[in-house]
């Protein structure tokens, strides 16, 4: 919904909060249902009401516990029956400055400070620790605004005494236990106090009047933020940007100017926003976003134009280059087929509202960010928040050369007649064991990203991942694929819950980019083998339908299960007696953990 995609109206959007409600509520989506545990240091109730907006917009249907005013420590500390009922999906912590106990004097000595430091954040993680203990569930947590005065003005920040200094430091501590902790998130509103003007942000008639921490116009702000948090933990990220080249990525249209006539380089104003532009874009790359050109253009041109010598960009940056004088909604709906992910998995960029409105019509759920002056293009992509970072691994900094090596597996495919020839021309390999550590992190990751191949559609936060990889209860494996061009990374997991003779699959999933290439099969078989090795003689499946697993919905009987059950909406039951099985994989090498060096 245009209305909740930055930069936003918030005077609108509080204005016309209900009927934005009913309009999300009636489009028909189906939304991932979670439950959020909302502890509040002041008043929450207006947070929680955007915030619904937000998560609405990006495919999550939510349920909210609040604490009453400014019982956030007892809460987490001494939850009564309602919240251990509740049993939040994610916990957040709307703490800010006024929310910090004791701030040093001036008669303080550094020791004083120290202590008083000390205290402070214990108080936090200790509570955060209590929350984790209790719930097992993601935490999200305030970092501190800087103060709205200061008493030692800009020696504030720098003598040990100051608030600013003590805020600073307190932040510095949070920012640590975030580094080191699995499932600990910061939302940052410092910056987004910054960001919004502190002076407005912090006009202490609000707090004086109503226990807002904030103006009520920064709420949506606070809330927008917050949201992006949360659907990024839930695997709500966007994956990929097509771009628009003329007027987009350089300023004036390449096939009528010339590579010579286009503005992009750092001679003028514009031809310098242009630059910092393609920087930015290019540094997305850092993070996994595949990056792809949709223009219309000659080919020719648009090469040479992403050629030109005063350019961050280069052809070689993009995995897909879209350049003709298709419509832009039809390249993008092929990029997608071809990158093997949704079209609703994609941002697209562009300066014409008119191509815009087309493709936004034309493809659910993509996002079309409305961009006008080229000073505000990177700040309209970033705030959105669509790549939102709580999870990197190092599968995320080698994406873009895995989407790479797919456009040439894809090439090598057309000189084939036949498909079992070219799989095995690819000479894969694949490493399919038992869960490791190191790759826990990209697991979890996989789990909560895959929507296309995923059967239950289940999600794990880390620390239920971890509870997973711990316990005896579980037969779990991860698949890692290697062919000629290049390693894959983890791209399949599969875990299935022992009862007695029987495993229950909980969780089959397998990444877009390596579909049909007989992954499945070699997970299948490797599950078998392990069943057998614990006295398991049966298999249970299990298909729960959405809007975007519809590829799987055969897979068990592809597999050679009966389907045992079936209800009105399409739920599965599955089963495979595996005493007969005859293993499927004949073109991928299987090893397993000990051929790796760990």
């Amino acid at each position: 919904m245009n209305e909740l995609e930055y930069p936003f109206d918030s005077e609108y959007i509080i204005k016309k909060r209900k009927s934005i409600k009913r309009k999300l509520l009636a489009d028909g989506s189906k939304r991932l249902k979670k439950k959020i545990a909302v502890f509040g240091g002041s008043t929450t109730s207006d947070i929680v009401v955007y915030l619904e907006l937000f998560l609405l917009n990006n495919g999550i249907e939510p349920e909210f516990y609040e604490s009453e005013y400014a019982q956030y420590w007892q809460d987490a500390m001494f939850p009564g029956d309602e919240l251990i009922e509740f049993a939040p999906d994610i916990v957040f912590i709307h703490t800010t400055n006024r929310n910090i106990s004791n701030f040093p004097l001036m008669t303080d000595d550094k020791s004083r400070v120290e202590n008083l430091l000390e205290s402070e954040y214990g108080k936090f993680e200790q509570m955060w620790k209590k929350i984790s203990e209790t719930y097992h569930c993601p935490i999200i947590q305030n970092n501190f605004e800087m103060p709205f005065y200061r008493i030692m003005g800009n020696k504030d920040c720098s003598d040990y005494r100051g608030r600013t200094n003590f805020i600073t430091n307190l932040n510095r501590k949070f920012y640590e236990y975030a580094e080191k902790t699995e499932g600990f998130y910061i939302n940052d509103i410092n910056f987004i106090s910054a960001s919004y003007g502190l002076k407005e942000w912090s006009n202490p008639l609000y707090w004086n009047m109503y226990k807002y921490a904030m103006c009520v116009e920064a709420i949506p702000e606070f809330s927008f933020n917050l949201a992006n948090i949360i659907k990024s933990v839930f695997g709500k990220n966007k994956k990929a940007v097509a771009l628009d080249l003329d007027n987009t990525l350089w300023g004036g249209v390449v096939g009528d100017d010339g590579v010579d006539g286009i503005q992009i380089g750092q001679e003028t104003g514009v031809a310098q926003s242009y630059y910092e532009f393609q920087s930015y874009i290019k540094s997305l790359k850092q993070l996994g976003v595949v990056l792809t050109v949709c223009s219309k253009n000659d080919y020719e041109n648009a090469v040479a134009g992403l050629n030109h010598p005063e350019g961050a960009l280069k052809p070689d940056d993009f995995i897909i280059i879209k350049a003709n004088w298709e419509n832009k909604d039809r390249n993008i709906i092929e990029t997608a087929s071809e990158l093997n992910i949704l079209p609703d998995s994609i941002v697209f960029v562009d300066d014409n509202p008119a191509e815009r409105a087309i493709v936004q019509a034309q493809i659910a759920g993509i996002s079309v960010p409305v961009i006008d002056s080229v000073e505000n293009y990177i700040s309209t992509i970033d705030r959105n928040g669509y790549f939102e970072v709580t999870n990197f691994s190092e599968d995320d900094l080698k994406r873009n050369e895995m989407y790479k090596a797919n456009v040439q597996r894809a090439v090598q495919q057309a000189a084939f007649s036949d498909y079992n020839e070219y799989l095995l021309s690819l000479e894969m390999t694949a490493v399919i064991d038992d869960f490791l550590p190191v790759y826990l992190q990209r697991i979890t990751q996989l789990s909560n990203k895959s929507n296309q191949f995923n059967v239950t559609t289940k999600r794990y936060t880390p620390t239920e991942m971890e509870a997973v990889f711990n316990s005896s209860e579980y037969i779990r494996l991860y698949g890692k694929l290697i062919d000629k061009f290049g390693d894959n990374g983890v791209v399949s997991v599969v875990i299935g819950k022992k009862e007695n003779n029987i495993l229950n699959i909980d969780l089959w999933i397998m990444s877009c980019r390596v579909l049909k290439r007989d992954m499945e099969f070699a997970m299948l078989d490797r599950l078998v083998e392990r069943c057998r090795g614990q006295g398991i003689d049966t298999i249970k499946g299990y298909y729960y339908p959405t809007a975007k697993n519809k590829m799987v919905k055969e897979l068990y009987g592809k597999f050679g299960f009966n389907k045992i059950s079936e209800d009105e909406e399409g739920n599965t039951i599955w089963q495979l007696d595996i005493k007969s099985y005859e293993n499927k994989n004949n073109v991928i090498n299987v090893q397993d953990n000990s051929s790796i060096n760990q």
